[in-house]
């Protein structure tokens, strides 16, 4: 890692990219127990199954591979270690992926399941909010 200054918007990218990587690392734990067939489901995919479905669970599965996908750009992003060199195409992946985490905000907000749209809401909101701050410096 590298250091910080701290007089500068680097920290504040680094920090923003950490909270992003930690808590995809516990949704990607959450997708991986659903896929298992956890009951967790009213949490996830609009809440109308306590254990998903196989189209489903197949579905946590296709998202843990989008949510890697996604800490490789963010981490490219800031810097913390280069995977995707810098450039145009990591800087419009990282604003798709910042238009990816609103929409979630949305999705979940209207979920017809309190328990997924109390969780997911604040969690979207709390990612899209780091995305912007990585996307920004």
């Amino acid at each position: 890692i590298k250091e910080c200054d701290w007089s500068s918007d680097v920290c504040s990218s680094d920090l923003a990219t950490i909270a992003t990587i930690l808590i995809i690392t516990i949704l990607c734990t959450f997708q991986i127990l659903l896929a298992y067939g956890k009951p967790f489901g009213e949490f996830a995919w609009g809440g109308q199954h306590k254990v998903l479905p196989k189209k489903l669970r197949v579905a946590s599965i296709l998202s843990i591979f989008i949510y890697l996908a996604i800490a490789v750009c963010l981490v490219s992003k800031s810097g913390l270690y280069q995977i995707i060199p810098k450039g145009k195409l990591l800087d419009t992946l990282v604003w798709i992926i910042l238009a990816y985490f609103i929409l979630g905000i949305f999705l979940n907000a209207i979920s017809p399941n309190k328990s997924e749209r109390y969780t997911m809401t604040p969690i979207a909101i709390i990612l899209a909010i780091c995305v912007l701050i990585i996307a920004i410096t």
